[in-house]
């Protein structure tokens, strides 16, 4: 199973000043936006999502990053220390447009094999990425959001930002809302189901995500591209999933997710 990792992001929360305690090489990586390359436990939190993809069962790992050849993801692994356990394909997306258009230019990468994809500053359940791996088609893992709060380092407020989900009785999703506010989330209750952006697609997600326009906040929305998808009858199964999901937003997550990943040694 091929999975691409969404790891081009500017990381402006990151940067962002904040009263968490860093230690030198924390700091440095969160100056410079580096969530994917946040040291946890003297390893770059990358190498934890490139672990456990390939505990799930992906081999073929594609890391969506900028065009500057001195990129330090791809110098990491490319040259300092190349996984042993999955083979990376560097894809490069040229302006950080969004998501949607991060997954585009997965396309020829892709080809016309089935793929996941995942946030770089988000790690998911082994189990979740093994489910979503088992499926004959498209699809996401469905998380209750007051699971999350519970089992993750993610606040009440923060679920408010994520993709709010609305599944039918056979389990496929019916409709998505990115960032709906919290008086949505409110409103659906304690077990709204959310999406933590990890996918599982085929090759009809890429004429979806070239047609869309920019929302409201100027981006090319992977939800947005789902729900386009949706319209031409593409089918996404929702899979009901578990945290914990370990989220990397800013320096403030940084001490809760050292602590949560204790006794976890990564194998990319």
């Amino acid at each position: 199973m091929k999975a691409a990792i969404l790891a081009r992001g500017l990381a402006t929360r990151m940067r962002a000043a904040a009263e968490a305690p860093l230690d030198a090489a924390q700091a440095a990586a969160a100056t410079a936006g580096l969530k994917s390359l946040m040291p946890i436990r003297g390893r770059p939190f990358l190498d934890y999502a490139l672990s456990r993809l390939a505990d799930a069962g992906a081999r073929d790992v594609a890391l969506v990053i900028g065009p500057d050849q001195d990129d330090p993801v791809r110098a990491r692994y490319d040259r300092t220390t190349p996984p042993a356990r999955v083979r990376v394909t560097f894809v490069v997306q040229s302006s950080p447009r969004g998501t949607a258009d991060a997954v585009l230019a997965c396309e020829n990468w892709a080809g016309s094999s089935a793929f996941l994809v995942v946030n770089a500053d988000n790690l998911y359940p082994v189990e979740t990425l093994r489910a979503l791996i088992a499926l004959d088609g498209p699809g996401l893992p469905a998380f209750a959001s007051d699971d999350l709060v519970r089992t993750s380092n993610i606040p009440p407020d923060r679920v408010a930002a994520f993709a709010l989900l609305e599944i039918d009785a056979q389990g496929r999703l019916t409709r998505i809302a990115e960032k709906p506010g919290p008086a949505a989330v409110e409103a659906a209750g304690p077990q709204a189901k959310v999406s933590m952006n990890c996918w599982r697609f085929d090759a009809r997600i890429f004429d979806a995500c070239r047609d869309i326009t920019p929302s409201v906040r100027g981006e090319l929305e992977l939800p947005t591209a789902v729900s386009l998808a949706m319209s031409r009858g593409v089918p996404f199964q929702a899979v009901p999933a578990h945290g914990p999901v370990l989220d990397l937003s800013g320096r403030a997550d940084v001490a809760e997710v050292e602590r949560l990943l204790d006794g976890e040694a990564p194998r990319p």
